[in-house]
């Protein structure tokens, strides 16, 4: 977790990042993409502005990955040059939870509406702003966030019935599915998973973004796969014919995401895919338009 603060903290972010700061409200979460200045995937985190901070100070806190905040904290840095912003780090003030499950978003009385966000314990709840199937995320005091979410009926789930839910609806998981350096954002849906506000005036690597778009560049979608076999580890080569069309990303159980070439799609859709011993059978997510 990142706190950026600061009269500035707004217009530097604007700058920065793929998604319009300004559409940021105590009400409304973002996901965002901070990029490299040829477009290529550096970070991506929620956005959460602290009922708090609505009238006063601003403050916006990121909600990023924990093993690589630091990174992003110093690559933020080195473009705040004069403006009037704070980065820091605060991750020992909130804990951070991922809320799904059928009842989810009523049991925090969040609409089913990408984005929501309301105050709640001292704290924010969201309903995640790329897909309501997610659930809701929540941002809550370290102290009391334990009670805060059992007296919500939430209870301790692992990892793995979170990775099962996201990677069924095709839903990237930063670092561990989009390679550093290297990953375009409409390659992975940032498109349609509401992470890009085309209106927006310029930020780090949007000539390339928004030239991808337009000139219908994109040869490669991230997709969820049907694993027929031993599941393929992460960076496993996907093979149609002899030939690569594609790579294994996260996977859990019988599914996986999978980067694979969009001119093999028809093909890969009858089953001729393959990484390691597995075999692949690739599926379009429903919120996905390609």
């Amino acid at each position: 977790m990142l706190r950026v603060t600061g009269p500035d903290a707004r217009p530097f972010l604007q700058g920065m990042i793929s998604n319009d700061v300004d559409k940021l409200t105590p009400e409304r979460a973002l996901w965002a993409a901070f990029l490299t200045p040829q477009g290529k995937f550096l970070h991506d985190f929620f956005l959460v502005q602290p009922a708090a901070s609505a009238a006063g100070a601003e403050a916006i806190l990121l909600d990023c990955e924990a093993a690589r905040r630091d990174d992003l904290r110093r690559r933020l840095g080195i473009y705040k040059l004069r403006a009037k912003a704070t980065v820091e780090d605060a991750s020992a003030e909130y804990r951070v939870a991922a809320l799904f499950g059928d009842e989810a978003l009523s049991a925090v009385d969040l609409p089913a509406e990408p984005g929501r966000a309301l105050a709640a314990a001292g704290g924010t709840v969201y309903v995640d702003p790329r897909l309501a199937a997610l659930g809701a995320r929540a941002l809550l005091p370290a102290a009391t966030a334990d009670r805060a979410l059992a007296d919500a009926g939430f209870a301790l789930a692992d990892l793995a019935a979170y990775d099962s839910l996201r990677i069924s609806l095709g839903i990237p998981d930063g670092s561990r599915d989009l390679e550093v350096e290297k990953a375009l954002l409409l390659e992975i849906g940032f498109d349609e998973l509401h992470g890009i506000d085309w209106k927006k005036g310029c930020y780090v690597g949007q000539e390339l973004t928004a030239r991808t778009k337009y000139r219908g560049l994109v040869k490669k979608r991230l997709l969820p796969v049907e694993i027929d076999g031993p599941r393929p580890p992460p960076d496993t080569p996907v093979m149609l014919a002899g030939k690569e069309a594609g790579v294994m990303r996260t996977a859990v159980d019988n599914v996986g995401l999978a980067l694979l070439r969009v001119e093999h799609l028809e093909a890969a859709a009858a089953g001729a895919l393959t990484a390691g011993e597995a075999r692949l059978t690739p599926r379009k997510p429903a919120w996905a338009v390609f």
